[in-house]
């Protein structure tokens, strides 16, 4: 379930207790993982070789929906942040995703990845940009995520994004398992999620530093870990929709 609480900001309950130390912290952090949607039993259908050819196409359509949306997530924080040393290294997530020409260097970004990702699945581009096919539980999950990032704390909105810590694992399972069951899928078309294993590990190690330096009380922590659950019940709401609406073979 989507909290609404999360999205307004609130001051952490008062908790006594110490804080714990950072390897404590972080591994309460990394312990979040057993939830997130690498096990929805969506996503193992997908990197199992069970999803059809429709349910493979619907879920990249749909994800498209998170992907345009994280470089607005990623403004957001931007924009509420004044550690100009902060902003420095989070632009990077931004060129990323949306891409970049600067000085004769050319990055087309995640998303035009994406685009191939979707053309190499048999779908049109022109079917994808316009989100025909998002469905109204992904769109209300991604929503919610991007107005969490404009109105919470720049550090709260930092630590939403820890999900990353668990990100690599996700794109290796596709790497490995995607062209042995579903050959008709271009190798060209997964570049996104090899692009993404190394990204994902920088952008931890910065959001990571963040959220260990601010949430320095036990009542910080445990707002902490509240955020990245909420992080990870969106997550979790996109895969719930996208099963509704294309459906889990055994």
């Amino acid at each position: 379930m989507i909290r609404a609480d999360m999205l307004k900001e609130q001051a952490p309950a008062a908790d006594e207790r110490p804080a714990w130390s950072r390897a404590e912290f972080e591994a309460q952090l990394r312990e979040r993982g057993r939830s997130y949607h690498i096990h929805h039993p969506f996503n193992l259908m997908l990197n199992t070789g069970r999803a059809t050819p429709e349910q493979i196409r619907g879920w990249v359509a749909n994800r498209f929906y998170y992907q345009i949306a994280i470089p607005v997530k990623d403004a957001a924080v931007l924009a509420n942040c004044p550690d100009r040393e902060v902003r420095r290294g989070w632009m990077q997530r931004i060129l990323d995703h949306d891409g970049f020409e600067l000085g004769g260097i050319r990055d087309e970004g995640g998303i035009e990845a994406w685009l191939r990702l979707a053309e190499a699945t048999g779908l049109q581009r022109d079917e994808v940009t316009d989100l025909r096919h998002v469905v109204p539980g992904v769109r209300f999950a991604v929503d919610a995520y991007v107005n969490f990032a404009r109105r919470a704390p720049w550090q709260e909105a930092v630590c939403s994004s820890l999900t990353e810590l668990f990100a690599p694992e996700i794109h290796k399972q596709r790497l490995a398992t995607w062209p042995e069951h579903y050959p008709w899928i271009e190798s060209a078309g997964l570049q996104y999620f090899r692009n993404r294993v190394s990204q994902a590990r920088r952008d931890v190690e910065q959001g990571l530093s963040v959220t260990l330096d601010h949430f320095a009380t036990r009542a910080l922590q445990q707002r902490a870990l509240e955020i990245l659950q909420f992080k990870l019940d969106i997550l979790w709401a996109m895969n719930d929709a996208m099963a509704t609406r294309y459906g889990v073979n055994g």
